[in-house]
């Protein structure tokens, strides 16, 4: 059960993502497009964590009408870009990527790259099927690396794209991107995040520790990296430690998911 609640926060940078790591999406490709009822995938499949506003939901509906009525192109493109927020909205991360690829078949430039890429690498986080994670993930990696031609010194972009390279089986070339990151911002902490919960995830929790802890003295009010600390420090046998992170952690964030994650941890320790 504990490797397990550390897989879920593994990939997603977002404490809260983590927790709820659970399928959001609903696929939509273009015969799917074409051919679905404008309200079908959100309401067939709705989010098991929230609910779509029902504004949210008629906005949908109202571009999605307009995009498939054969507008311009340039119409299109807006049209698509709006959707883009409003499927993320609604936490359907597939549809989002969808138009956001869409959009930037006219739009061209590095901000409309930028969010196709975010867009592919958000539903990346939230997918549980291999073989879709890795069409995701590389989807994201595709934007990302135009974006990257263009500033390759985005170091938050190149640090996601690391990480979508997990889909694929290549934890190397993660850390060998995530040392490029750090050895260009020694104190960047998504990439000190990230080498934690790689070390976390491969057993080396003395490595864990020491990422996390360098994590944390740049940022102390990292959650994520506080919670992962605890955890590091529970599987080398610091329980002391651990449970100072722990219940650090409960005085950081009120929220009952959180919460509940620290309870179990501090469970765990007894």
């Amino acid at each position: 059960m504990l490797k397990r609640r550390i897989l879920l926060v593994f990939v997603s940078l977002a404490l809260i993502a983590g927790l709820y790591f659970l399928p959001k999406a609903v696929v939509e490709n273009d015969s799917q497009l074409q051919e679905a009822a404008p309200a079908t995938g959100a309401e067939a499949t709705p989010s098991p964590h929230a609910t779509t506003p029902v504004s949210v939901r008629k906005n949908i509906n109202r571009l999605r009408a307009r995009y498939l009525s054969n507008a311009s192109e340039q119409k299109n493109a807006i049209f698509a870009d709006s959707l883009v927020n409003l499927y993320s909205q609604a936490g359907q991360y597939d549809s989002s990527a969808w138009f956001a690829e869409r959009a930037t078949t006219f739009l061209h430039t590095e901000e409309s790259l930028l969010k196709a890429g975010n867009a592919y690498y958000e539903a990346y986080t939230f997918a549980v099927d291999r073989d879709k994670q890795n069409a995701l993930a590389e989807k994201a990696r595709s934007f990302y690396a135009q974006v990257l031609e263009k500033n390759p010194h985005n170091l938050a972009i190149k640090t996601k794209m690391a990480m979508t390279y997990l889909s694929s089986g290549a934890p190397m070339q993660v850390i060998a991107i995530l040392r490029e990151v750090l050895a260009e911002d020694p104190a960047n902490e998504d990439a000190l995040y990230n080498m934690g919960m790689l070390s976390i995830q491969s057993g080396q929790f003395p490595k864990a520790v020491d990422w996390l802890e360098k994590l944390v003295k740049v940022n102390a009010k990292h959650l994520q990296g506080q919670l992962m600390l605890g955890v590091a420090y529970m599987n080398t046998g610091q329980k002391d430690k651990a449970r100072q992170q722990f219940e650090q952690v409960k005085k950081m964030d009120q929220d009952p998911a959180v919460q509940a994650a620290v309870d179990s941890y501090l469970k765990d320790l007894n």
